[in-house]
């Protein structure tokens, strides 16, 4: 049995894959909503953990959205609820993974 055990993105470790769940919307500020949201941060999208700053906090963020590399405050990923994704490959919400078409 595959356990599916959800938490925010801020708290996964280094280099796992990703899929986004939820995104609590209302906790961002609009303009960085909007952001994240063309960049393909939303419900269905596998992320890669990639960087953690030094700093108090851990912040910021960086965070493998297909081919780009995106760069979150620690509060915005305590925002997006994720899962694990297995093995699948990164990309951004509504577009699916390079080379998976059959």
């Amino acid at each position: 049995m595959v356990e599916h055990s959800m938490t925010n993105l801020a708290d996964r470790p280094l280099g796992s894959a990703v899929r986004v769940t939820s995104v609590a919307w209302d906790k961002l500020e609009s303009g960085e909503a909007r952001r994240l949201h063309a960049l393909g941060v939303d419900v269905g999208a596998v992320l890669k953990l990639a960087h953690r700053g030094i700093f108090a906090g851990r912040d910021p963020l960086a965070v493998e959205v297909g081919r780009m590399t995106v760069a979150l405050r620690r509060e915005h990923a305590l925002a997006i609820m994720v899962e694990d994704a297995g093995d699948e490959a990164v990309h951004p919400a509504g577009i699916p993974p390079q080379g998976d078409a059959q």
